[in-house]
């Protein structure tokens, strides 16, 4: 029988003011080579079967268990125990009973040991030749804080992904910068105090195309794509911080040779965290739509722009069911009381871009934005434009953040039809700081390790260069900060 490596993994899936979902998993190698000499390669779930036991899947919420499982979640100040919980029959558990805005220290056990305990092995890429799974001389610092009660007003930072899922299994490219990205926001949930992080799509992307045009491999319907493109590249993030997906056209049949909703339900506990909840918060199957509170000042909700597949037509989003869902997140303000002081909606395909290679999308400016509009949004979210770009119409202030590795160097033609504030060609994802007044938008871009954080440079439709942040307050008003203020 042929040698096999279990790298054990944590994923903190879902959190709340009182309850935390937390999950675990593993990915397996097979060794190759002496001990002074080991290659890793990573197992395709079509070869589950040869491990021992045989598995069929090694991460999300149908996995098989990995044995009777503890989790156990103390105050992180005092050090005692706040919940326990137990299964032996998933690779998931709920924590209930937490406090409010509380931060906290867990640890799983599974059948008496320590999962991921100690020094992990990380995959590391020197060049094109030596690149595999080493001892990287890090380990989990497995803590989170629960979310403020949602009638209690907080700031809030938080950070926005988008288009980033091309993977790390090989050195970058000046168009796929994955692993510069992530290394800038494990430093920003450091110095920042990163909350929530949110994804604008295309969370996966297929490793290869037949004729250079059509996807095929590694789309993200198997559990090993998704070793490279997530769980490696955030793995010191996701343990401590949620992460809340849109899903882009990357992520279902419009643009790839299959649908990868399931798998990514599955993968990202989506039915777990959001379909069982009460009060009507999410819309799903098939779509992708559901909103969740931050304390009493946001509410995000999120929007699925895809298509089932590139035949179907109208985007999932004019499904009855789930324009009812949109209609009812998104109600009059002026009839509202009680309502948060942001609603923040976050999709894939944005209303406007300038291009270089879409255009703005007649089916959302159509159909959303009058809802956006008559909800008091004063700021939407979306990718699958490889780069950054901000537009203000309507007093909506409408960004696109599509370069979380996927990046195009060439400069949009359509600024005038974009209505386009500013832009950049950089890698990059947005840091928010938000408080009840105010939010402060700042594009960050890619590092290599031991960098410092830096923020993207900013040009007008002109190619005047224009400073960051770019700050939005909650009564309307918008400022960029210029270069030299």
């Amino acid at each position: 029988m042929p040698e096999f490596h279990q790298e054990q993994y944590i994923y903190l899936a879902g959190l709340t003011h009182k309850s935390a979902l937390i999950t675990w998993g593993a990915f397996f190698f097979k060794i190759k080579g002496k001990s002074d000499d080991q290659r890793f390669k990573l197992v395709d779930d079509g070869d589950l079967k040869h491990i021992n036991p045989p598995r069929h899947q090694t991460i999300g919420s149908s996995s098989e268990p990995f044995g009777v499982a503890v989790v156990e979640v103390r105050d992180a100040v005092s050090g005692e125990i706040a919940a326990k919980a137990a299964t032996d029959s998933s690779n998931h558990v709920l924590v209930t009973g937490l406090l409010p805005d509380t931060e906290y220290t867990y640890k799983i056990t599974i059948d008496g040991e320590e999962w991921a305990a100690g020094e992990r092995r990380d995959w590391v890429v020197k060049d094109d030749e030596n690149k595999g799974l080493e001892k990287s001389g890090r380990s989990y610092d497995n803590r989170f804080r629960t979310h403020p009660h949602p009638e209690r007003a907080a700031a809030l930072t938080f950070a926005v992904l988008g288009d980033f899922g091309t993977g790390v299994r090989k050195l970058s490219t000046e168009k796929q910068r994955q692993r510069e990205v992530a290394a800038a926001l494990e430093r920003a949930v450091e110095e920042h105090k990163v909350r929530v992080v949110l994804t604008t799509g295309d969370n996966i992307y297929a490793s290869s195309k037949l004729l250079g045009f059509i996807p095929v491999g590694g789309t993200g319907d198997e559990d090993d794509d998704w070793f490279f493109t997530f769980y490696q590249p955030y793995r010191y993030i996701i343990n401590r911080v949620p992460v809340y997906p849109a899903v882009g056209n990357h992520d279902s049949g419009e643009t790839e040779k299959s649908d990868d909703r399931k798998q990514l339900m599955d993968n990202f506990y989506l039915n777990e965290r959001f379909a069982i909840e009460e009060g009507g918060f999410a819309s799903l199957d098939p779509g992708l739509f559901y909103r969740f509170r931050y304390g009493s000042d946001f509410e995000f909700l999120c929007v699925d722009t895809s298509k089932t597949s590139p035949l179907s037509g109208d985007r999932v989003f004019k499904k009855e069911k789930h324009l009812q869902f949109l209609q009812s997140s998104l109600p009059n303000k002026d009839e509202e009381t009680g309502g948060p002081v942001w609603r923040i909606p976050f999709m894939h395909h944005p209303a406007f871009t300038a291009g270089p290679v879409h255009h703005n999308s007649r089916s959302i400016i159509d159909t959303l934005n009058p809802l956006f509009k008559r909800a008091g949004v004063q700021i939407v979210l979306s990718g699958h434009e490889h780069n950054f770009q901000h537009s203000s119409v309507d007093g909506i202030n409408f960004f696109v953040t599509g370069a979380g590795s996927k990046v195009s160097s060439d400069v949009p033609s359509r600024f005038e039809d974009a209505v386009t504030v500013s832009w950049s060609a950089a890698a990059h994802f947005l840091l928010i700081e938000a408080n009840r007044t105010q939010m402060t938008i700042t594009p960050i871009a890619e590092i290599s390790a031991g960098q410092p954080l830096t923020s993207v440079l900013l040009r007008d439709a002109k190619n005047k260069e224009i400073g960051t942040p770019i700050v939005i307050s909650s009564s309307g008003n918008m400022v960029l900060a210029h270069s030299g203020d």
